[in-house]
């Protein structure tokens, strides 16, 4: 940890904050088609399985991004990195508010994934070089309650305002919270000089750790199982629930609540029981995900179990992070370039899944997908991580 950038401590946290917001623009940039699917689709006329190509296109292209961007502006000024690539987030949201067809729609969400995989990969380690050692691992757990916040907020308010005044409203209401986060950063962050250059040697040793491997196949499991299921929650609660869209923005609302109840619990965990933390996340998604065909056709069962999905799933970034933190201690920005990495080209691939499973069979049928998939990945993290 470099001693010289660290921030007055008032400083520290406000910075440590701006980190927060701009990965909770960028969270809610990602996912708020969950929310606005069926209105996007219904307006470039498109089925909910192509239209969940808005989901993982920006997976695919963080997963690039992530060792591209890192390794090629390593020695680059992190904070000015950062301020970079908020800018290119408020011009991915403007174009998604103004695309006239499907194909700029799409553009969009190609900046969208080359923030994704920058930003995350730069500022989700930073908290170690902005406030002193005892508070690091609460700065991580501020900066990483912007994913289930992303939920909590973003989607629903999201979901919200497209219901009342359109989903292109709500994207460009993110374009402005991109620039306010981007000044936010350019005042509050000192100079971030690199630190530790990761270069591909760095990254190739980190990826031969057994650790490594472990934590690889325990995040591509649930996440492939959350994202090709919950990318189309909201078709489910239409359709299966019966319920309306303005119910649909509040029962994610609670689902969000529970996941950040699951992010500062999972938190917490991760220091001394870290495989129990995430063997639970798992079991509690393939829990959740296999009832919800046969309890979810009733408010009060669908809600009860994406509180239970919510709060399992809030944990799931910030166990899957510790896993590889804890297979590279020595390389945090090689550990948190794989995670990034490889977090969201699952995120794609199971968007994409889960698509090709609603367009070919149903709905139910996909929730049935995820659940064993997550079963599977509890069985592995509880045998294998140590």
């Amino acid at each position: 940890m470099s001693t010289t950038t660290l921030a007055r401590p008032l400083v520290g946290r406000l910075a440590v904050t701006s980190l927060m917001l701009g990965i909770f623009a960028i969270v809610t940039s990602e996912i708020l088609p969950i929310g606005l699917l069926t209105a996007i689709g219904a307006d470039f006329g498109t089925s909910d399985g192509v239209t969940g190509l808005t989901m993982t296109l920006p997976g695919i292209v963080a997963a690039v991004a992530a060792p591209t961007v890192t390794l090629t502006t390593a020695r680059l000024d992190r904070r000015v990195m950062l301020v970079a690539l908020m800018a290119v987030l408020a011009v991915a949201d403007v174009l998604a508010a103004a695309a006239t067809s499907y194909w700029v729609m799409l553009v969009s969400r190609v900046l969208v994934g080359l923030t994704i995989g920058g930003f995350w990969s730069i500022g989700a380690g930073l908290a170690g070089r902005l406030v002193p050692p005892h508070a690091v691992g609460t700065a991580t757990a501020v900066i990483f309650s912007a994913v289930p916040l992303g939920s909590v907020l973003g989607v629903p308010a999201g979901t919200l305002m497209g219901d009342l005044a359109g989903w292109r409203t709500a994207f460009l209401a993110l374009a402005v919270l991109a620039l306010l986060v981007m000044a936010a950063l350019l005042v509050l962050l000192p100079p971030l000089p690199a630190d530790q250059v990761t270069s591909p040697r760095v990254l190739l040793d980190v990826l031969r750790a057994r650790g490594t491997v472990i934590a690889l196949a325990a995040t591509f499991l649930v996440v492939l199982a959350h994202f090709g299921t919950y990318t189309y929650i909201s078709p489910f609660l239409l359709d299966v629930t019966g319920l309306t869209p303005a119910a649909v923005s509040a029962v994610l609302l609670v689902y969000g609540v529970a996941g950040i109840g699951g992010n500062f619990l999972a938190g917490r965990a991760t220091t001394t029981r870290l495989r129990a933390a995430f063997t639970v996340a798992g079991g509690l998604i393939a829990a959740a995900t296999l009832s919800l065909p046969f309890a979810g056709g009733t408010a009060v069962g669908a809600v009860a179990l994406l509180v239970v999905w919510g709060l399992a799933y809030g944990g799931v970034p910030v166990c899957s992070q510790a896993a590889f933190m804890a297979a590279a201690p020595r390389a945090p920005e090689a550990a948190t370039v794989i995670f990034t990495s490889s977090f969201q080209a699952t995120f794609a691939l199971g968007a994409l899944a889960g698509g090709r499973v609603v367009d070919a069979f149903s709905v139910s049928a996909v929730m049935v997908c995820g659940g064993v998939l997550a079963l599977i990945m509890a069985v592995v993290t509880f045998v294998k991580l140590r």
